[in-house]
């Protein structure tokens, strides 16, 4: 799709110590907040943005949405969200993740991108279906939005008490699933695209990693102490939209 970029990152690259190491872009995880700063620079280089026009969130697997034009201000508190959406062209979004479902949306004919931090608690309480709406008051049309879904933990091998799963499923039946050795899991990716597509969300993707079983990954469930990965979405600025920069 040309001018819309989605990157999901490994854990490498980076300089932050054992346990961290090495890519860790996630600043609430107990890493030296000099050394994510620079990892974020790293990873901002590396898909040629700008480290300081990318908007982060204060996560906790809500479904809260905020709907910027900048990055935050240096002083500035950054609330309490799980999913942010911009109409400017150019401004990179952000989430991180360690096990659950980054979620980057994109509508380059309306100039609308959105990302998402889709966990099981987000997505039974519905935050990709609030991002999406949220675009849409923007202007996006759901048929002509594609979705990115990156590195999570998989339904195989997200086990959880059997009682959680039927919790989960009453609310999104996709998201029932069954570990690889046949106890209750749930499989938050499946969830989500399930979403997308009652949605009107056609143009859907998923990783294919499982973050519990990379090592190339950061995971919660598997490490507790560890690193967060990033997914970004942008568009191109307007000057590059008209032909004088680089496509998608």
């Amino acid at each position: 799709m040309s001018g819309a970029h989605f990157a999901f990152t490994d854990r490498w690259g980076g300089v932050s110590a054992a346990p961290y190491e090495e890519l860790n872009l996630g600043g609430a995880v107990g890493d030296a907040p000099d050394v994510v700063r620079t990892n974020r620079g790293r990873s901002a280089r590396a898909l040629g943005i700008d480290a300081d026009r990318v908007v982060w969130m204060n996560q906790v697997h809500g479904r809260d949405v905020a709907v910027v034009d900048g990055p935050w201000g240096a002083d500035a508190e950054v609330p309490a969200v799980d999913a942010v959406v911009t109409a400017r062209r150019g401004l990179a979004l952000a989430v991180l993740t360690a096990d659950c479902t980054p979620v980057l949306l994109a509508d380059p004919v309306a100039g609308v991108v959105a990302a998402a931090h889709a966990g099981r608690p987000g997505m039974v309480a519905g935050v990709v279906p609030a991002a999406v709406g949220a675009m849409v008051s923007l202007g996006a049309e759901p048929s002509r939005i594609t979705a990115r879904t990156g590195p999570a933990v998989c339904g195989r091998c997200y086990e959880v008490p059997e009682a959680m799963r039927d919790e989960v499923a009453a609310a999104e039946p996709a998201a029932w699933s069954e570990t690889g050795w046949g106890t209750p899991a749930v499989d938050v990716t499946a969830g989500v695209h399930a979403q997308l597509a009652a949605l009107g969300v056609t143009d859907r993707q998923a990783s294919g990693v499982c973050t519990l079983e990379s090592k190339d990954h950061f995971s919660y469930r598997r490490d507790r102490t560890t690193g967060r990965l990033a997914g970004y979405v942008w568009l191109d600025a307007e000057r590059d939209a008209e032909g004088e920069g680089s496509g998608a």
